[in-house]
């Protein structure tokens, strides 16, 4: 695997394959060191979000849940609590990689008004200073959520959005346009070839893009190391496991819909070099 720059920016957005570094020029130069100091300025309890249904498998995919343990678990080495929050199709994956390190929150997939209340009752229950999104399916301007071909999934998926409605604090990843967090450039994604032409609409304060949305989770981290001192990056054999053992447990490759060891057509060793360069540049700014 080849990267053309030695920015934390430019590994997660190499070997891109579908469109989603064009919209590279509408975000900060330092867009994953940003939303790493936005991180740190927000103290307090963190709530991740994550899960994406795959339709064509009836399963969730391998992108999203390890990126968001990656970065849960930098989070919590840095002294942070940590809670986990996605819907049925992914929560065991999440309850399996965890291993009881964290709360796994179910949110329940129903209609606009419950999900409205059980989004107000979680926030009053857990109290995140801040949430972060990673590969989660955002709703569109038609109220609904919509796969990469735009096909309609949203009786497979609960309103999350609700949750980055309520005034607090966040940070989104995305590799697709169909995320939340892609409402930041939603004017800016339909006119690339590859993108959807009816993006999601949710926006948050602070946006990461990627290639794969794992390797955008794991370019915060490589940021939140440089900025702490202190490499929080997940071992690669140790992430290498985590995927294999999500694939074990039913999730999907979400480029293909196979149960592969794969995260979006990329395999585990194209995901350890990235990680591996992610290592070195950590390193590289840590004194």
């Amino acid at each position: 695997m080849s990267f053309t720059g030695d920015t934390i920016e430019d590994i997660i957005l190499a070997q891109d394959l579908r469109g989603v570094s064009e919209l590279r020029p509408f975000l900060p130069e330092d867009f994953c060191h940003q939303a790493a100091q936005y991180i740190l300025d927000n103290p307090g309890n963190v709530a991740i979000i994550t899960g994406f249904y795959i339709l064509t498998a009836g399963q969730p995919e391998t992108d999203g849940p390890p990126g968001a343990i990656a970065i849960g678990d930098a989070l919590q080495a840095l002294g942070r609590q940590v809670s986990y929050v996605t819907d049925r199709s992914t929560a065991p994956l999440l309850q399996d990689g965890l291993e009881g390190r964290a709360e796994v929150v179910e949110f329940p997939i129903a209609d606009n008004a419950a999900s409205r209340q059980a989004a107000a009752e979680l926030i009053d229950r857990i109290q995140p200073a801040l949430l972060i999104s990673i590969e989660r399916c955002g709703r569109t301007k038609g109220d609904i959520y919509l796969n990469m071909l735009s096909r309609d999934i949203t009786d497979y998926t609960a309103r999350l959005d609700y949750l980055f409605e309520l005034g607090i604090p966040s940070v989104g990843i995305g590799d697709g346009g169909n995320e939340i967090g892609m409402g930041n450039l939603a004017e800016q994604i339909p006119p690339v070839d590859r993108l959807p032409d009816d993006p999601a609409i949710t926006q948050v304060d602070k946006l990461i893009i990627a290639s794969v949305s794992n390797w955008g989770g794991y370019g915060l981290v490589a940021a939140l190391s440089r900025l702490v001192g202190r490499n929080l990056l997940p071992p690669v054999d140790a992430d290498t496991r985590r995927i294999r053992q999500m694939v074990d447990r039913g999730a999907v490759d979400g480029g293909s819909g196979l149960n592969r060891y794969y995260v979006d057509n990329f395999t585990l060793e194209q995901n350890g070099v990235v990680l591996s360069r992610l290592h070195e540049l950590a390193a590289a700014g840590i004194e």
